[in-house]
């Protein structure tokens, strides 16, 4: 039974009016009308039965996990109670009761968490107590608590507190501001696409995996979900690293295991990262391992500590406006100098009225005493000593508006600052420089996972109440504010920093300081505590959640190799995933560089959000019935706008890191599609290769296809068995062998009987002959239909198989075996009649004998030759089927011989000729063969007709008819010649005990038989060989013809070599009133045309 319906067991007749009584008013009539009356009536009669109720909870998704069904807002009795309960902190003023503001913001906020949906549910799972609260529990989660301060705690990060200021000092404020809006455009227009697809039906947990799983298919959802799951991984990586950043730099630095001296300090710090990294790491994992409830409990912590850092710095900024921090930095000329090198900003002091140097002079010279040598450049400059917050009013903004990038080791100078150049010593150089060479691009790369996190929200549907408004509204909020916040910080860093401190990446000239730090207030130490533990918490955060998300990719089974990463423990956690993930996050510590490791996660949110716009444009362009999304505020140019701006900033972050995820993306694709589970999900991409298959479909039916775009389009007909079973396989082997996957192929079956009746055979049939398909790797489309009468069905299949443009040119079918035997002639009737309706719908026919003998697709041959008898009026077909035969890797090495009959009156050297400058205009590669043969052994219909056919078409063609008219003309020659044949040979007999003769019903359908009305290629083929004489016919000389006949009497295994051994038995071939077939031994096979 399908899960919509559900049998409910109500109770009692006693229980069910008890019921229906309680909605009557107090004075005990009906609320209603007098039908309600009636209907109470019947509701409470049918409740003492089980009822089958209609579920409207929409179809599940993927494996069945009822959290992928569960809906926005719980429809349950219970939940409508709770349904406005504590709903005054929301950011609409209509949603305030009357309850007090600030007991429901300290009830959210003791209950509020980060992690994604279903995390606390496991841990609650473990006890029989968590399980009865999870049962009464209702969403409680409004837009502020359950969207906007998790997006909010997610965005605002690392790169805010570590990087900004440096990358603020090195692009300057104008390029600085460019970067910013480029990235927050792009997530802004990313949560307009997300918001469309949120609101737009039941989206369960899982972010934007399921989201472009649900909407482009499962082999994008695995290939994007996988390279998210990448993306959240190393951002782990990343937070871990700026933990351990901020922990040996700013806050113990005397806790580092590697001392760097003579230069290596940078080394040293890598080495640094690489060991405490590993073990922050297995600490986490621990963690999380043990219960992630602890982390849940230390959401709170950690996004106050994110809160008081950006109150500390709007605090800062302002007071630096009339009371500027003294943070003071030395300059030797205008070059920065690092405070541990120094104590006092000054060459020399005056100490009891003696002049002293102090500890600057001895990096510069030789010996503490006057007279030292010093290097030139500290002779030739003075030491001076600036501010390094000036203040928001001390305009320094006007020098901090341009860029400043430069090579790695490059020195950081002050602009406008006096210097006298000089050459340095070979003294070391005390001086601040670039730690890596720095430029536009490599700063949006390392910028960009600082507005990151925007997935928060739509990660937590389910503990929402109102997800279709809270979604939207929150995540556009939380993105509007963190833009606001960088974009100010943008232009205040700026106005209130000096320039050589924002280029100071590591605070080394303010005395180790964070230098975003030093701005804020009251104390840098605010802003230090409060990075650390919010990294910390992201860290933390993120190695909860990415498990999570290859669970879930693991649980729908559409990647086979990482099932076992959908296992966990018995509260379902992922204890293998989390392993996997611990893994992955090392790789990223073992880099041991933030500024590496940020743009490589920048690849993977940036390709993940690219295709959440293309799910949404995709979706509105296709304008599919389900596509109805609550919030309107989109459309599919904002999409398409968005996910260009996506791809263009990977290629600017780093082109080789884009190729790089678009290569693994691709990989994961192919695999997916190649080896993944099937899965149905109403995907957009389905829509737009069925609005894309309609487009072609029309453009092709707007004009015949050009003959240089012919090829063979297959109609196959194939006879079942009695259990439903293919007959003859070896006739699907040859079609892949002539097709080759190209161009168009359908198999075609028919069933006696009436639809009603046989409906399950055919679907039975239909399936069974799809498994012969995909064995004999024959790719094309299968049509069965139940019809009264095999000849009717077969009539049927040629004419309505096919959609437009895309309809047969060529039909294929099976000799009929023991025909002869038959007392009942109706199967040799059923062919002659397929015969009949193939040639009157002007299409070609091939007929393939001792099918069962032909080659399988295993199969080689190292030789051979295939043999084509040409008449000349059949048109080019059967030069064709050769040469699309040798495409194919069965028939590769074999070789194509022509045989072709001329009189012996005819020039045969000199045809031969022609006839060999006419395949090399085909450009085909064959050896020519022609047979002399007496007037009176050849058929008469056949040299009349060629002879007839040619001279008219040159006619016709000197008088330039146009094509309908040639075609009336070739059709009244046509006529004409088979009345004249009839009228020759009415009285001829065939003898032989060796021919097999099919004598036809009157000699209207011996005529219609024999003829072939495929006039229209008649006509093509007639046009095209100019250069060819009017009169082809090429034979042998009869002792060459009698020579080659005894070799061909070899033993039946080489007969299956030569295929297309097609020689009829010339002693006969005069009988023009009937088809004639020569008996060929049991293991050779023959293809008629």
């Amino acid at each position: 039974m399908s899960e919509r319906f559900v049998v409910i067991p109500v109770g009692r007749l006693e229980e069910a009016n008890n019921r229906v009584t309680t909605d009557t008013v107090p004075g005990g009539r009906w609320a209603g009308n007098g039908n309600d009356n009636i209907v109470a009536q019947e509701t409470a009669a049918a409740a003492a039965v089980h009822i089958l109720e209609y579920s409207r909870e929409p179809n599940k998704y993927g494996d069945g996990n009822p959290q992928e069904s569960s809906p926005f807002i719980n429809s349950s009795d219970l939940d409508r109670g709770n349904l406005y309960d504590g709903k005054n902190m929301a950011l609409f003023e209509e949603e305030m009761d009357s309850n007090p503001m600030v007991s429901s913001l300290l009830n959210k906020l003791a209950n509020y968490t980060n992690l994604t949906q279903g995390v606390v549910e496991h841990e609650e799972a473990e006890n029989n107590e968590g399980a009865r609260k999870k049962e009464i529990k209702s969403p409680r989660m409004g837009t502020f608590i359950g969207v906007y301060l998790p997006c909010l705690q997610n965005i605002l990060g690392v790169i805010l507190f570590l990087r900004f200021t440096w990358i603020v000092g090195t692009a300057g404020i104008l390029e600085s501001f460019a970067i910013v809006f480029m990235c927050c455009s792009c997530t802004m227009l990313t949560a307009i696409s997300m918001s469309a697809i949120a609101t737009n039906g039941v989206v369960p947990a899982g972010g934007s995996y399921y989201m472009i799983s649900r909407s482009l298919g499962p082999e994008f959802g695995g290939a994007v979900g996988l390279c998210f799951y990448l993306g959240t991984t190393f951002a782990g990586s990343m937070y871990i690293l700026g933990t351990i950043e901020i922990l040996l730099t700013y806050i113990v630095p005397n806790a580092a295991i590697f001392k760097g001296e003579n230069g290596g300090e940078s080394e040293a710090m890598l080495n640094n990262m690489r060991v405490y990294g590993t073990c922050c790491i297995i600490l986490m994992a621990l963690v999380v391992y043990v219960g992630v409830k602890y982390v849940n409990k230390l959401a709170l912590v950690f996004l106050a500590c994110v809160m008081l850092s950006i109150f500390a710095i709007y605090a800062g900024v302002i007071k630096s406006a009339f009371d500027p921090p003294d943070f003071p930095v030395c300059l030797l000329g205008n070059r920065i100098l690092l405070s541990r090198n120094y104590d006092v900003c000054a060459k020399v002091v005056i100490e009891a009225n003696e002049t002293v140097t102090t500890k600057l002079w001895s990096l510069f010279c030789d010996s503490p005493s006057l007279n030292a040598s010093c290097n030139e450049y500290f002779k030739m400059n003075n030491v001076t000593e600036i501010k390094g917050i000036p203040g928001l009013a001390s305009g320094v903004i006007t020098d901090n508006l341009w860029r400043d990038y430069g090579p790695q080791g490059m020195l950081v100078e002050k602009k406008g600052q006096p210097s006298i150049s000089a050459p340095d010593s070979e003294f070391t150089s005390p001086y601040v420089s670039n730690d890596i060479a720095t430029f536009f691009t490599l700063l949006v790369g390392i910028y960009f996972p600082s507005v990151t996190g925007i997935m928060a929200g739509s990660n937590r549907s389910g503990d929402l109440k109102d997800a279709q408004k809270s979604i939207p509204v929150g995540t556009i909020m939380a993105i509007a504010t963190t833009s606001f916040i960088y974009m100010s910080c943008v232009i205040l860093f700026g106005a209130c920093i000096e320039g050589v401190v924002l280029r100071d990446k590591f605070g080394e000239a303010v005395s180790g300081n964070l230098v975003i730090g030093i701005l804020s207030w009251p104390s840098p130490w605010v802003i230090v505590i409060g990075s650390f533990f919010s990294t910390c918490g992201a860290g933390l955060q993120s190695l909860t959640g990415a498990p999570r998300l290859l669970q879930a990719i693991a649980r729908d089974g559409i990647v086979p190799f990482l099932q076992v990463f959908g296992h966990g423990k018995a509260n379902g956690e992922p204890t293998w995933a989390l392993l996997l993930t611990a893994g992955i996050c090392e790789i990223g510590i073992l880099i041991a560089s933030l500024d590496l490791v940020a743009p490589i996660l920048s690849m993977f949110f940036l390709m993940c959000y690219m295709f959440v716009n293309l799910a949404c444009a995709v979706q509105t362009l296709l304008c599919t019935p389900n596509w109805r999304p609550r919030f309107k505020f989109y459309h599919w140019t904002l999409s398409f706008l968005g996910m260009s701006l996506c791809l263009a900033l990977m290629f600017i972050c780093s082109w080789y890191y884009a190729l790089i995820a678009m290569l693994i993306a691709g990989c994961i694709y192919k695999y997916i599609e190649y080896r993944g589970a099937e899965k149905e999900w109403g995907d957009g991409i389905r829509g737009l290769s069925l609005n894309a298959a309609r487009y072609a479909l029309i453009r092709l039916e707007e004009a015949p296809p050009h003959t240089k775009n012919w090829r063979p389009q297959l109609m196959v007909l194939l006879n079942l068995d009695s259990e439903q079973n293919v007959k003859h396989a070896r006739l699907l082997s040859f079609t892949t062998q002539l097709k080759a996957g190209k161009g168009l192929t359908i198999v075609g079956s028919v069933i006696e009987g009436t639809y009603m009746v046989k409906r399950p055979e055919a679907k039975q049939s239909e399936q069974n002959v799809k498994s012969a398909m995909a064995a004999e790797k024959t790719k094309g489309f299968c049509h069965v239909v139940v019809s009264s009468n095999l000849r009717d069905g077969f009539s049927h299949l040629i004419q309505s198989a096919g959609l437009g443009g895309m309809k047969h040119n060529t039909v294929l079918m099976a000799w009929p075996n023991l025909w002869k035997q038959q007392e009942d002639p109706i199967s040799w009737r059923n062919f002659i009649e397929t015969v009949r309706e193939t040639t009157a719908a002007h299409q070609a026919l091939l007929v393939a004998k001792n099918i069962d003998s032909f080659p399988s697709n295993q199969e080689r041959f190292s030789n051979g030759t295939i043999d084509v008898w040409w008449i000349v009026h059949d048109g080019g077909l059967l030069m064709l089927l050769p040469f699309l035969l040798q495409q194919h890797k069965v028939w590769r090495k074999c070789k194509m011989r022509i045989f072709t009959v001329a009189q012996m009156v005819d020039n045969s050297i000199q045809m031969k000729k022609d006839l060999q400058m006419f395949l090399y205009h085909l450009r085909l590669n064959a050896e020519v063969e022609v047979v002399e043969m007496h007037e009176s052994d050849i058929s008469a219909f056949t040299y009349e007709k060629t002879l007839v056919m040619e001279q008219r078409s040159q006619m016709l063609k000197q008088m330039q008819l146009s094509r309908n008219e040639r075609e009336r003309e070739i059709q009244s020659i046509t006529d004409g010649s088979r009345s004249s044949i009839r009228r020759k040979n009415h009285s001829n007999q065939s003898d032989g005990q060796d021919e097999i003769v099919i004598q036809l019903a009157d000699k209207e359908e011996e005529a219609q038989l024999i003829h072939d009305r495929n006039t229209a290629s008649h006509a093509a083929i007639s046009k095209k060989v100019d250069a060819v004489p009017d009169r082809v016919h090429m034979t042998w000389t009869k002792e060459k013809f009698t020579a080659e006949r005894n070799r061909n009497r070899e033993p039946a295994g080489i007969g299956v070599r030569d295929l297309f051994n097609m020689k009829p038995e010339w002693e006969s071939l005069n009988q023009s009133n009937m088809i004639q077939y020569k008996q060929v031994p049991a293991k050779s096979a023959c293809l008629f045309y």
